[in-house]
Parts: C-alpha cells; structure tokens; sequence
C-alpha cells in the first residue's frame, strides 16, 4: 500500500508547478488525471529538449504516473464533463488566471456545491486579490520581483536567475503541502476548502532570512556570490586544479580548519575565535583563506578537511552528482519505459517509507491516452456518446 492510495485528483494545470506537485503525489499512490487541450495538451509537450520520438523531456521530467484526458473546456459538454468528474475526485487543482475556471463553470461555488468535500486548489502568480491578481507570469519574472533575482550572483555581477527554476519548483512544493494540508482538514471537519496559493506570496516566504536582517538590522542586503553574509567562513574556494570547493564552518570547525590550512596566524588569533570576529575581519579571513586553498588539490583538501568535521562540498557538474556513487547507491536515478521512447531515465521522488510501499517511478501519459477509459469506466458513456463528443471537437 502507498501512503495516498484512493486519492483521487483531476488536475487542470500545465507547464511546472501544479504538474511537479501532482507528480509527487501521483508517485506516492495517489490517482492523477491530467486534464489536457485536444490536440496539443500541456503546451510543455512541445517544449525543448525533445525526443527521437517528438516527446519531450521537459513534459517527461513533471507528468510521470498520470492519465491524459483531453476537454476542451471552452464547450459547454466539455464543462459539464469536467464537473461531473469533480464531483467524483478529492481534489482539484488549477493554474489559470482568477477568474478564467468561473468563465468555464468551473470555479469553486460550482464544485463545492456538487461535491462538498472538495479540495480546491487555485495555483496563480499573484493570487486571487489584489492589484495584480490579473498579470500572468513566469519563473524568472517572479523570480525578478520577488527578490531572489537581486540576491542572486557576485557583489559585481548584474542580477542573475538561479541555476534551477526556483519559482516553480518551490511553488510545485507548496502546492503539494496545501494538498496534503487540506485532505487532513477534511478528515478533521468533514469539509472540502479553496486553497489560494500565489507564487508571489512563495517566493517572499523564502525571503526569511534576507527580512530578518532587514528587520533586525535595517539593512536591504544585495548579492554576495557564494558567501554567507552572516556566516565565516562560508563561501566556495578555488583550488589549485581548477576545482572548486565550497567550505562551511561555524566556530567550532574554526581552529581545525586553520590548521589543516595552516593558518597559524589566524588560528592565534582571539578576535577571529568567534564567528562576530571573523564577520568584521572577513577580507582578511577570505583573503587568507583563498592563498591557502589555491595551493591545495581539491579531492585530497576535501578529504583533509572532512577527516575533522569540517562541512565542505565539491561544486559538481550536474553530471558529475548523478554519477556519484553515494548518489547510485541511493537510487537516486531510475527509469520508466515509455511506449514511444523507450526507457527513459529519470530522477525518483525523494521520499523513503518504512509502513508504506516506496514511491515509483511512473510513466509519462500520451497526451489523450486515458480519455476514452475514464469517459467510460466515470462517466458510462458509450461508444456512440464518446464518437460524438469526439466529432464535435469536445475531446
């Protein structure tokens, strides 16, 4: 048994977020059908990189384990089919604009009213209220106001995004949490619930320890590369073969850091045995710091450095992490067998149960793949009803 086994979600979303958080839990048992445009889909399928086959890779990496159904909600029987289903799922979850799921008779007073119990989720970039609840979005645009974008870099380096789409994926994070949080409630109250999530609010919220030095200090702090800005040391180093090696210490990894270094000076030196001392005199430390680990090989001083407790990490290729052996032996890598592609790598939900059966590594749907099953096995439509609705373009 997986922990969401009888979760059943209809999920109107596309491109990242909503489909990551679906994925997630489509993984952990619960049953996901991914409501798609006829002929097109998610328009992620058509985003790069493709496939030999015309997938694409992008589409694969957040819709594993789900159905493909397709409506096109535009059309009255489309909307109807829609809302029979809803009243049939636990959850539904959506990221169109405000408003756009009412103009599709799709909103939340509609679906409550047919299924009590519902957990709704509206997934937008601004949410439901305010000035620009009605402005569409993309990660690295809420990325940019957000903030992030502004902490992101070196102290002489132009604004830059984050290696990851960070928007997103936290966002498909929190959407899961709402999820979860909201099927807890109902068992709690025996009632359904809209859940308004703004991607602007998520970005903000991690935002925590930038405001706190804000609140705290009056200070709106701005990049600072891989440096902490409360914390030294903690920045990556160039060694002497070109690698870098990012060091994180706090005061008790100080005096062993100096001498695997052999900074006697600094080691001797009271001011810098706290992390204030070394905070006030950090040109001083890092400068030090970098003429000592330039002379050093990088796997032999990691080595060095972790045989005393201090944290310090190789900055890796994205190749070169998937490829290490303690990632292997985590299985962090799997593959699903997709009915065009072939079998296909992907990297597995993250979680480890001991109770529960482990999530799996499921397989992308073809878009449409699902629609005549769920049609018939939901709806009992037969095949004249369904050739119909196919003629008319409603499927």
């Amino acid at each position: 048994m997986k922990p969401l086994d009888g979760i059943r979600i209809l999920d109107f979303s596309r491109v990242l977020a909503g489909p990551m958080a679906t994925q997630i839990l489509a993984e952990l048992g619960a049953t996901v059908t991914k409501v798609e445009r006829p002929k097109g889909g998610d328009e992620s399928r058509l985003f790069e990189p493709r496939l030999p086959g015309g997938e694409s890779a992008y589409f694969f990496a957040f819709n594993r384990g789900k159905r493909s159904l397709t409506l096109n909600l535009k059309l009255p029987k489309a909307q109807d089919i829609a809302a029979r289903l809803a009243a049939r799922h636990d959850v539904v979850l959506e990221n169109f604009l405000p408003g756009d799921m009412e103009r599709f008779n799709l909103g939340y007073a509609r679906l409550s009213a047919l299924n009590p119990g519902l957990i709704y989720v509206s997934n937008t970039g601004f949410g439901q209220t305010g000035p620009y609840r009605n402005r569409a979005g993309y990660d690295t645009v809420f990325q940019a106001l957000s903030g992030v974008m502004h902490l992101t870099g070196h102290p002489d380096s132009p604004p830059a995004k984050t290696g990851v789409p960070i928007a997103d994926m936290t966002a498909g994070l929190w959407i899961a949490i709402a999820i979860l949080t909201g099927l807890v409630g109902r068992g709690r109250s025996q009632k359904g619930c809209h859940i308004d999530l703004a991607m602007m609010d998520i970005q903000a919220s991690l935002l925590a320890l930038a405001a706190a030095r804000l609140f705290a200090l009056n200070e709106d702090i701005s990049r600072s590369g891989t440096e902490h800005p409360g914390r030294v040391p903690s920045a990556a180093f160039q060694c002497r073969d070109g690698g870098w090696l990012h060091i994180s210490g706090s005061d008790q990894h100080w005096l062993p850091m100096c001498k695997v270094l052999g900074l006697d000076d600094l080691a001797s030196d009271p001011v810098l045995a706290p992390n204030a001392g070394r905070v006030a005199n950090r040109k001083r430390v890092m400068d030090n710091m970098r003429t000592a680990i330039a002379t050093r090989e990088r796997a032999e001083l990691a080595e060095a450095l972790r045989a005393v407790g201090i944290p310090a990490g190789e900055v890796n290729t994205v190749r070169e992490i998937l490829n290490d052996p303690h990632m292997q032996a985590r299985e962090v890598v799997g593959s699903f067998v997709h009915p065009t592609e072939g079998e296909f790598p992907a990297l597995r939900t993250p979680i480890g149960f001991d109770g529960f059966e482990p999530p799996e590594i499921g397989c992308p749907p073809l878009l449409s793949a699902d629609t005549e099953f769920l049609l018939k096995d939901e709806l009992n439509l037969s095949d004249a009803d369904i050739g119909a609705l196919r003629s008319e373009g409603v499927i």
